[in-house]
């Protein structure tokens, strides 16, 4: 498959383009989206640009939870609460803490019963502006490049799956091939290019026809790292995907891969590269077995709307003014975020049960 090039107008095009010149003329989806996204000083969440925020206006691409109601902190913070307790821990990791929103909600609402707050981010420049909106906390909050050999607490990340690199596959007149990028040698820019690979979705797909999907590689093996560190405690993980049934389901032929730059929405990853989020959604049956075969426990999977709901939602709303009231409802409508985010929770040591799963449950759907 060949696709119209991209003009390659920037610093970090070009750096992609030597890499693949470099790599013999072609590189996997997964490597490309890596450098898109992370490259030192030239990747987009290397880059200075605001990309978190509730209005086009302000300059950001797309809204997560915490920017969106700072309710979801105050929630979540009960939670985290009762995990700090069962698992007899006082340590809050952050791993992809963007703007720092979510930090200062959990820390404004767990007050003393976090002793330290350790956020895990590559960004440079995220970094920057979460040590800005974190100050207030002093020296209670700490970054880190990497993990210790152990580690005791509470895990939170939000929205951080869904922009690890994926693999591309693409089945075309009944063959898989994998989906990478080439550079056009008349044109200067980026095209696709398949290739054939032994690589296959984790479920067969139905049906003869032509089929694009994701696997999640890089998302598994962050799952087995947080299972080889996390000694004692429990993580949540918030992103939108599904299970593994629904995520391979024949009708979903073009995948869930898709940019985002300036609150709208598109599928052409090879234009404007460093300047726009690639991101796909969870399989979150992955990430559980992941967790599980590295000896993580699955203390429950459910609706984002679900979970809220069960740690106290409803009754946050009641204290807010009517105009907060309908921005907080879009993080449980169903056409929102209620329903296609996803809360999966494993954990490190005695088994127990997060109150966010008390109510449907849908562990057994994985």
């Amino acid at each position: 498959m060949t696709s119209k090039p991209t003009i390659l107008p920037s610093t970090l095009q070009t750096h992609v383009a030597k890499a693949i010149a470099e790599a013999g003329g072609w590189i996997g989806f997964d490597r490309f989206m890596a450098l898109a996204l992370y490259t030192p000083g030239l990747g987009y969440y290397a880059g200075d640009l605001p990309k978190f925020g509730a209005m086009p206006a302000s300059g950001s691409d797309f809204v997560t939870a915490p920017e969106l109601s700072p309710v979801f902190g105050r929630v979540l913070a009960r939670q985290v609460h009762e995990a700090l307790d069962a698992t007899a821990t006082d340590e809050v990791w952050e791993f992809g803490a963007g703007s720092g929103a979510l930090a200062a909600q959990l820390l404004g609402a767990l007050g003393d019963r976090v002793r330290r707050y350790t956020i895990v981010d590559l960004s440079g420049s995220l970094r920057a502006r979460q040590q800005a909106t974190l100050a207030a906390w002093g020296d209670r909050v700490h970054w880190v490049d990497r993990l210790p050999d152990q580690m005791q607490g509470v895990v939170v990340g939000n929205e951080v799956l869904d922009a690890m690199p994926v693999q591309l596959l693409q089945r075309r007149a009944g063959l898989w091939h994998e989906r990478g990028v080439a550079l056009n040698g008349t044109e200067g820019g980026f095209v696709w290019e398949d290739r054939p690979t032994p690589l296959r979705p984790p479920v067969e797909i139905d049906g003869p026809h032509d089929y694009l999907t994701e696997i999640h590689p890089q998302g598994e093996a962050f799952m087995r790292t947080l299972a080889q560190h996390l000694v004692r405690g429990a993580a949540f993980l918030i992103d939108y995907g599904f299970g593994e049934d629904e995520y391979y389901h024949p009708q979903r032929h073009m995948g869930t891969l898709v940019c985002h730059r300036g609150h709208q929405v598109d599928s052409d990853p090879l234009a404007d590269v460093g300047l726009k989020d690639i991101t796909a959604h969870v399989n979150f049956t992955a990430m559980a077995l992941a967790a599980q075969d590295a000896g993580l426990q699955v203390l429950g999977y459910t609706t984002q709307a679900h979970f809220l709901i069960n740690c106290g939602l409803l009754s946050e709303l009641e204290r807010l003014t009517q105009a907060q009231r309908a921005q907080a409802a879009k993080l449980m409508m169903e056409h929102e975020m209620g329903e296609l985010f996803k809360v999966l929770a494993v954990g490190a040591g005695a088994p127990w049960r997060p109150m966010g799963f008390a109510q449907g449950d849908r562990s057994h759907r994985l």
